[in-house]
């Protein structure tokens, strides 16, 4: 998908350890990278709402600024097996990018901040830095509040 775009990207693979508690976490410390670069995609849900919300490792997504962001009552973290069925991709590995249900996008604004961002290249020990304009312009996101 990066290459069918043009994206200038780097393809990051890494160790991955299957007892690691925090995925995102464990690629920022293999990687050697600040984890407020490294982004996690977590699902979120409101009825019969998807969205797709990225949040640096080290922190939380605030569900209320989601919700209000989306325009929805309130935002919920998808099950993990409904994540996995939604975007094609086991949980740990899911990728903002090239899911297969593709939803609304946010991308937390720190990202706005840094060249580059990194987040899952689809699988568990694989990572992809890009620049978050590439990002949201791939996903068709775009900058929110999301972080708590």
């Amino acid at each position: 998908m990066l290459d069918a775009a043009g994206v200038s990207y780097a393809a990051l693979p890494y160790q991955h350890d299957p007892r690691a508690e925090s995925f995102g976490l464990e690629a920022a410390q293999a990687l050697g990278k600040d984890p407020a670069c490294v982004f996690k995609t977590i699902m979120v849900t409101h009825e019969k709402n998807w969205a797709t919300v990225m949040v640096p490792v080290s922190a939380t997504v605030d569900l209320k600024a989601t919700a209000r962001e989306l325009g929805w009552k309130k935002a919920s973290l998808a099950t993990p097996s409904a994540a996995q069925t939604r975007t094609g991709y086991v949980v740990g590995g899911i990728s903002p990018l090239g899911q297969k249900i593709p939803s609304p996008t946010l991308l937390d604004q720190s990202a706005q901040d840094l060249p580059t961002v990194l987040v899952s290249g689809g699988q568990r020990g694989l990572d992809v830095e890009l620049s978050p304009a590439d990002l949201l312009r791939l996903t068709d996101g775009r900058y929110a509040p999301l972080a708590a």
